[in-house]
C-alpha cells in the first residue's frame, strides 16, 4: 500500500515539473496573453484531467513559477546583515544588490512574461503585491537591526525607508529586464544607489 502511495506520489509530482517545464517555454516564446492552458498541455505531453488537477488554468500556473523564481531572489535578500560599521554595510549591500539585479538579467525571459501578466492579471498583480511586502518586510528587519545598534539615524521611520529602498531595487530591476532606459551596468548601478541609501541612513 505504501508502495502505491509513494508511486503516486512521485507520478503527481513529475506530471507537475512537466507541466511547470513546458509552461516557461511557452509562456517566454508567446507571452502571457497569447499563451493557452492548451498550448501547455499539449507541449508537457500530459492528459488534460491530470493536468487540471494540479493547476486550475495558466494564471495559477504563471504565480507557481513566480514564487519559484521570485524565491531565488529571495535567497539573496535573506544574505546575513549584521554590519559593524558604515563601510562594512555598504559592502554587504552593494554585493546584495548586485546579485539581485544580475539575478534579474539571468531570469529576463521569465521575468517579462511576469512583468506583462501584470499589467493583465489581477492573480498576478496580488501575487507581485505579496512579493513586494515579504521583501519590505525583510528590509524593515534590517533596518531595526542597524538602529538598534546605534548605526543608523532612530528618528527615520523603518517602514517608509524600507519600501523607498525596495523601489528603487525594483525600478531597476524592471528596467534591466525589459531593457529600457537603462545603459548603466549592474556594478555601476549597485554601487550608486547603495551609497545614496546608506549615507541618507547610517549616522556615520
Amino acid at each position: 500500500m505504501t508502495e502505491q502511495i509513494d508511486g503516486r506520489l512521485l507520478r503527481s509530482i513529475e506530471t507537475k515539473e512537466k507541466i511547470l517545464s513546458a509552461a516557461i517555454e511557452i509562456f517566454t516564446e508567446n507571452g502571457f496573453e497569447k499563451t493557452t492552458i492548451k498550448q501547455i498541455i499539449s507541449r508537457a505531453q500530459i492528459g488534460y484531467g491530470s493536468a487540471y488537477t494540479h493547476f486550475k488554468g495558466k494564471d495559477e500556473i504563471l504565480i507557481t513559477l513566480m514564487e519559484d523564481v521570485m524565491d531565488r531572489f529571495y535567497t539573496i535578500a535573506e544574505m546575513e546583515y549584521e554590519p559593524v560599521n558604515l563601510a562594512d554595510a555598504q559592502a554587504r549591500i552593494t554585493l546584495q544588490v548586485s546579485e539581485f539585479l544580475h539575478l534579474a538579467e539571468q531570469n529576463r525571459s521569465i521575468l517579462q512574461v511576469f512583468h506583462e501578466a501584470m499589467g493583465k492579471s489581477e492573480i498576478a498583480q496580488k501575487k507581485w503585491k505579496l512579493i513586494q511586502n515579504k521583501f519590505i518586510e525583510r528590509i524593515s528587519r534590517d533596518i531595526s537591526y542597524v538602529q538598534d545598534k546605534g548605526l543608523a539615524k532612530s528618528t527615520l521611520n523603518i517602514e517608509v525607508v524600507a519600501r523607498s529602498w525596495f523601489a528603487i531595487n525594483e525600478m531597476y530591476l524592471w528596467e534591466l529586464v525589459n531593457q529600457e532606459n537603462c545603459s548603466f551596468k549592474v556594478e555601476e548601478i549597485a554601487q550608486t544607489v547603495t551609497e545614496l541609501y546608506t549615507k541618507g541612513l547610517y549616522t556615520d
